[in-house]
């Protein structure tokens, strides 16, 4: 087997979602993604990307990491052992949905071998249960406005340890309703930290045409009407909205 990957870009910037936002942190996204929500920001990572080699992508990140203060190591040394702790930066695998290219894993576990903290995003379409126990999972739970609310892999429930999270992406008031039942009839806030992500509406350019379209009938809710039912109803969620984009314009690129 080929250790390629097909990346679509490497860069450092600001973790803008989960519980970790706010930390630096190094992206590797990857492209292509088999499904198509509604509010994909990221759609260019559908198709542009290029081969590298699952070590040059390595050593990209550990460029990139280099002013925080991540040694230089000759990692071919007989008796190299790894560090146990850098702190800085964190390292994600996003997409695209990364999960898709199976050398991904090696991947990640390399650099847990590295002594980064290491996310992967995931749509949770796919099976999670490959994924190194040291890798923080970011799952997704597609809700109805996403287009995809029936891709949701179920059965991802059962590996989900106490460091993962789980994401609901919430753009309608349907969306929000959905989510409230899904936390209570799977005892959601039992398995991991859960997370509600208020939909900022896609800029003109980022409106793929391939993406699904929110079914009819659904009400947009606001960012403020999300915060207030969730505090009325008392959901254990942590109310998030992405980071990046308040800091940088929502349709750019490598932050």
């Amino acid at each position: 087997m080929s250790d390629t990957l097909v990346v679509n870009e490497i860069y450092l910037s600001l973790q803008g979602e989960s519980t970790l936002a706010g930390l630096p942190c190094v992206f590797v996204r990857l492209t292509g993604c088999n499904l198509r929500c509604s509010y994909c920001d990221t759609a260019y990572a559908f198709t542009e990307g290029k081969p590298m080699a699952v070590a040059d992508v390595r050593a990209e990140v550990l460029k990139l990491a280099t002013p925080f203060g991540v040694p230089k190591i000759d990692y071919d040394e007989p008796g190299f052992a790894p560090p146990k702790v850098w702190r800085w930066p964190l390292v994600e695998l996003t997409g695209g949905e990364p999960l898709r290219q199976t050398n991904a894993l090696p991947l990640m576990k390399q650099l847990c071998d590295d002594g980064f903290t290491v996310l992967v995003e995931t749509s949770g379409a796919l099976d999670i249960s490959p994924v190194g126990p040291r890798v923080r999972r970011i799952m997704d739970l597609k809700c109805p406005s996403s287009g995809e609310v029936a891709r949701n892999r179920w059965e991802n429930l059962a590996h989900l340890k106490a460091t993962d999270e789980i994401k609901f992406v919430i753009g309608t008031v349907e969306d929000y309703e959905w989510a409230k039942q899904q936390i209570a009839t799977h005892k959601l806030d039992a398995l991991c930290p859960l997370l509600m992500s208020w939909m900022q509406p896609l800029a003109p350019e980022q409106q793929d045409k391939s993406l699904k379209k929110v079914p009819a009938g659904q009400t947009p809710i606001s960012r403020r009407d999300l915060a207030e039912r969730i505090i009325a109803d008392a959901l254990p969620v942590r109310f998030q909205a992405q980071l990046h984009k308040i800091i940088w314009p929502p349709e750019q690129r490598r932050v």
